[in-house]
């Protein structure tokens, strides 16, 4: 009897802590976490992949970044997935963005949870060298003498690029020509070949092109100038008034994931994001951290959307 007490007892201790440990979300992670993003090359898996090696250790599980191509795919993915914290997005603005302008297989407000914003950057008005456009005016004038025979590199219709792009055609008044590929790292590839003459990516894929003299940088998309390109313009400034597009890159989990999953990854992540390690490594792509709260991250996605549907509505950009 006595020994037959001790057994019952030692089991009601085993589930009271087992209980304890999922309250505390001690219990969780337990298995290797996965981090959906974008096509390799670009600013999305240049986040994750920074992401992944510093909060992995404090979860005590390894994170694998898993590439797909750029659009609707990465997102698709995740909300299929279980929600149990161990699927997760990295991706820019175009993931919320791009379904305002592209058939969706998912809503990114109901169909996922904001875990925390992680990092901004501007995008960059680049051109190949061969181009007779050193300003923004430049490129203003020569796409207006040239209707319909500049083309303009995107990762794809809804992606930020592509936003970029179409944002710039309405509000110079140009006609310049889509050409979508599957990832930036292509895009790129052929714009240093001249094979198409501009595009307005995150800096994260840029700057390294730039500073080579590979590509010339004509300004960046913020409303203030960058402190990473000191000396280059704002497009505002230069020549195209009310133009802004940054690029904000998060993490988002399946919706109906438990709360106190995404308290534990915020808290990693936030605690990551404002280390020196983290602002060095960002720093070193011409990227800032941020590190929100869930509630702040879903502001500001809410915000974009009712900017950016304003924008299309006003200037007209057609879905794809």
């Amino acid at each position: 009897m006595q020994n037959s007490r001790s057994a019952a007892a030692l089991i009601s201790i085993a589930f009271i802590a087992f209980g304890a440990g999922m309250a505390s979300g001690q219990a969780y992670p337990n298995k290797p976490i996965r981090i959906v993003t974008a096509a390799a090359g670009g600013n999305n898996d240049v986040s994750a992949r920074i992401i992944a090696q510093g909060i992995s250790g404090p979860l005590g599980q390894p994170m694998i970044v898993d590439n797909r191509p750029n659009g609707v795919i990465p997102g698709e993915i995740v909300s299929r997935a279980a929600p149990d914290g161990y699927t997760l997005l990295v991706y820019n603005n175009g993931f919320w963005l791009g379904p305002l302008l592209l058939k969706s297989p998912y809503d990114p407000v109901r169909d996922f949870l904001p875990v925390a914003l992680t990092d901004s950057t501007p995008s960059i008005i680049v051109v190949h060298p061969s181009l007779a456009a050193n300003s923004i005016k430049d490129l203003i004038a020569l796409a207006r003498s040239k209707p319909g025979e500049l083309n303009y590199a995107t990762t794809g219709g809804g992606s930020s690029s592509y936003l970029a792009g179409e944002l710039f055609k309405s509000l110079a008044g140009v006609n310049i020509v889509n050409i979508s590929y599957k990832g930036v790292g292509l895009a790129l590839t052929d714009l240093i070949a001249g094979r198409v003459q501009l595009m307005i990516p995150p800096s994260t894929a840029t700057a390294p092109h730039v500073k080579s003299g590979k590509l010339r940088a004509l300004a960046v998309t913020s409303v203030e100038p960058s402190p990473f390109y000191p000396g280059l313009p704002t497009a505002a400034a230069a020549g195209l008034p009310g133009y802004e597009m940054v690029s904000r890159t998060g993490v988002f989990a399946p919706a109906k994931t438990p709360a106190l999953i995404i308290k534990r990854l915020n808290q990693e992540l936030v605690r990551f994001l404002q280390g020196a390690e983290a602002k060095q490594k960002f720093l070193n792509v011409g990227v800032e951290t941020v590190g929100s709260s869930p509630d702040e991250f879903a502001a500001i996605i809410k915000s974009e959307i009712s900017l950016f549907s304003k924008v299309i509505r006003d200037t007209r950009i057609k879905p794809e």
